[in-house]
């Protein structure tokens, strides 16, 4: 996504992201996995290699307990459809890609908490990559998915790249985990990052890949949910990050839907809540993202039943990425959301459903057949 503000000074102290002020932004649990210590082995419930949940179960620990040391490794192995992998308490620094072959695969951590297991690496849009060039946004993943029928359950998928350490780098994209396959189905996870955190989209723009995501947290800045996937957020926590580099608002966005223009439906953000470490109203809850690849992209997003917080910008929630592709001319709409974030103070700046029309801006109508909110989380 585009950076239209200058980099971010932060502090990394350990493994913690924040700025030094704030202190709570990115906290990815600087000690790893209280539980590891708390039991005999390191993955708890889901048995251990000598007692496998299924013939198509591999255990990753990083002590060595496990199949394999790494969550890359684990993937490269479950070579086919249908493997799980359960992923002991502990902090993963690697990139990991799940391919179109690797069709409905778990992965399951092991910990009590989804802070207990984390995955993460530090690569940024315009971080060189070896081999010359750069990585671009797409590149800078922690974690790739396109392989249909994935899931996760407690984990954290992070990016720590951070502004500061880099001030020559213009290309401030790092995303923790760019997901695009469909049925995709995330429950009680984390993802953390700053500009771009979690990228759902599809592997095609005729493609209209459906994801759900079910009691998780979002931390970023800049447009750090984005894509243009058919994506629901459910019982989910999003979270904008204050910024040291900027004296005025807005610092930033939290959502920037790219929905194909024949895609009915976009992103739907049901019972969820909007916080922030930002001064009041410093952030938009929305912009249009009609990329260059894709200029007949019609953005859509409801937000409904949701409490936004003082945070965002009651005013005027929505702003443009370009002035050529305008928000009015969007699919952006709200529904019953409560919260000072949520006044209506102008109406023509907050477009709202009626009650009929919001009988359609529901998970059953946005995922169809597919039921993930029935899993066991």
């Amino acid at each position: 996504m585009p950076s239209p503000h200058r980099q971010l000074p932060l502090s990394r102290r350990g493994f913690l992201l924040a700025g030094a002020a704030a202190g709570t932004a990115l906290a990815l649990a600087s000690a790893p996995a209280r539980a590891v210590g708390a039991r005999p082995r390191p993955f708890g419930r889901y048995g251990s290699p000598a007692a496998r949940l299924t013939a198509q179960t591999l255990y990753v620990d990083a002590s060595g307990q496990g199949d394999f040391t790494s969550v890359r490794a684990a993937v490269t192995a479950a070579t086919g459809s249908g493997w799980t992998l359960v992923i002991a308490p502990g902090t993963y620094r690697e990139t990991v890609a799940v391919d179109v072959t690797r069709t409905e695969m778990t992965w399951l951590g092991a910990g009590d908490d989804p802070r207990d297991v984390v995955i993460v690496y530090d690569n940024a849009a315009g971080t060189p990559k070896p081999g010359g060039g750069t990585y671009g946004t797409t590149g800078s993943a922690t974690t790739t998915v396109q392989a249909a029928g994935f899931t996760a359950r407690h984990i954290t998928f992070a990016n720590d790249w951070l502004r500061a350490d880099h001030p020559g780098i213009s290309g401030t994209q790092a995303v923790a985990i760019k997901v695009q396959g469909d049925r995709s189905a995330f429950h009680h996870c984390r993802f953390l990052g700053h500009q771009d955190t979690l990228y759902a989209d599809s592997t095609a723009l005729t493609v209209f890949a459906r994801q759900y995501f079910s009691h998780c947290h979002v931390e970023g800045d800049v447009d750090f949910v984005f894509g243009r996937a058919t994506a629901v957020y459910e019982h989910c926590h999003f979270r904008t990050l204050t910024r040291t580099d900027l004296t005025s608002a807005p610092y930033g966005f939290v959502f920037a839907p790219s929905t194909a223009g024949a895609n009915p439906l976009g992103y739907l953000v049901t019972r969820s809540r909007v916080s922030s470490e930002a001064p009041d109203a410093y952030y938009k809850l929305a912009r249009p993202w009609v990329p260059s690849s894709d200029t007949t992209a019609r953005p859509s997003l409801v937000v409904r039943d949701t409490h936004l917080g003082p945070g965002i910008d009651a005013v005027a929630p929505y702003t443009n990425m370009s002035d050529a592709f305008p928000w009015q001319n969007q699919r952006f709409a709200e529904y019953r959301n409560s919260g000072p974030g949520a006044e209506i103070t102008v109406p023509e700046n907050r477009p709202q459903l009626t009650d009929v029309q919001a009988e359609s801006a529901t998970r059953a109508a946005y995922l169809g057949d597919w039921q993930p909110w029935k899993e066991a989380c």
